[in-house]
């Protein structure tokens, strides 16, 4: 995500106007405003269910499929984040089999709670187009929505949580209709990314250009602490699968925070590469990949020992950004976001098993269906 996104907005708009007319611990200090923030998190299953060795990633295994997902084709839904579309690729044939116009600048393409549809958050549109992916295509009209740029739910599904990062917010709104219901504004300049705590009380969600986390009570609606991190650009969070970590992205330090998520403090970090940027969890709970956007490289993490296992170097190097993996686990599909190309890379080895050329600036791409009991957001975390 760039700082100039908004600036740049009218070049963009400007362009298709013609075109169409023709590890090592890191104790580095950082600062919490308190706002009553809790003295623990639970970190067990919602209602009370036992953990297991994937933790909060229990239900997340190889063919843990419910009724919405069990016979849904298997796609790749890639938005063209310099555009205004997305395209359906079929990961079989590796050929792009369809394309939508949806709004300008899609984002990012978002499961529904309730694993029902896939929404398409076009930012510069204020719209949200609706996928049904049982079919792969649109279905209905896109709705209004101010500047959606990433999209998650509250714990239920009742309600959804719209980042909307230039206006440096959080709008709530109904899940199904995506009628408005409040705002939250936030001093957390470019939030953009979050994450649940593992009794779903608490999300977390980075800012990129406030250099700093966010914590909101999601009963309350409320922001109960920042965590100020000096010099950085947080991208992605994601869970430990024991519920106690917050894997934090940094595209400008080029590595993942660790951040306690009982305490809501910095307890080291791991350096990863350039550009840090996505973080998924194995099948299994016991890695996590995290997308080094500036280098080309996918670094390999044990969440459990809190150290950087190894690093994949894509041959001739790219831009690997946004995804998350095919239902089986066995591969990683990531979008090349200044190469127009999206690639599928091996969990086992980290080999390239294959690229696809899709339009311009593909960001963040939606693998379906996922394994999992329901979504919390952005590209697919599911519990």
């Amino acid at each position: 995500m760039s700082r100039n996104r908004r600036v740049a907005a009218a070049g963009v708009v400007a362009a298709i106007a013609l075109v169409a007319s023709c590890a090592t611990a890191d104790r580095t200090p950082e600062r919490v405003v308190e706002q009553g923030l809790p003295t623990r998190s639970l970190t067990g299953q919602p209602g009370g269910e036992p953990a297991s060795a994937a933790g909060v990633y229990a239900h997340t295994g190889v063919g843990d499929f419910v009724a919405a997902t069990r016979h849904v084709p298997y796609r790749l839904y890639v938005p063209e984040s310099a555009g205004h579309g997305v395209s359906v690729v079929d990961p079989v044939t590796l050929r792009v089999i369809a394309y939508y116009r949806t709004g300008l600048d899609p984002q990012h393409v978002v499961p529904s709670y309730d694993l029902k549809t896939l929404w398409s958050t076009n930012d510069l549109a204020n719209t949200m187009t609706p996928f049904d992916p049982r079919t792969g295509r649109p279905k209905g009209k896109a709705v209004a929505v101010d500047d959606p740029y990433n999209l998650y739910f509250l714990p239920g599904g009742k309600e959804a949580v719209v980042i909307q990062e230039a206006r440096e917010r959080l709008a709530f709104y109904d899940a199904q209709t995506m009628a408005p219901h409040s705002v939250l504004p936030v001093e957390c300049p470019g939030v953009d990314h979050a994450d649940f705590t593992a009794d779903e009380r608490f999300m977390v969600a980075s800012c990129e250009f406030g250099h700093r986390l966010l914590r909101m009570d999601v009963r309350r609606k409320q922001v109960t602490g920042y965590l100020d991190l000096p010099g950085s650009a947080p991208q992605d969070v994601r869970l430990s699968p024991d519920g106690t970590i917050f894997f934090v992205a940094d595209k400008k330090l080029g590595g993942v925070h660790l951040i306690d998520a009982a305490a809501f403090t910095k307890t080291g970090f791991l350096k990863t590469g350039k550009d840090a940027h996505g973080i998924y969890p194995s099948r299994d709970g016991r890695r996590m990949f995290v997308s080094n956007r500036g280098n080309g490289t996918i670094s390999v993490l044990d969440p459990a020992a809190r150290r950087v296992l190894t690093t994949w170097r894509l041959p001739g190097g790219g831009s690997p950004d946004m995804g998350g993996l095919s239902p089986d686990g066995r591969s990683l599909w990531l979008s090349g976001r200044y190469d127009a190309t999206i690639y599928q890379i091996s969990t086992t080895d980290g080999r390239l098993l294959a690229k696809v050329r899709v339009p311009r600036k593909p960001h963040g791409m939606c693998v379906w269906p996922q394994p999992g009991r329901y979504s919390l957001g952005h590209t697919g975390n599911m519990r």
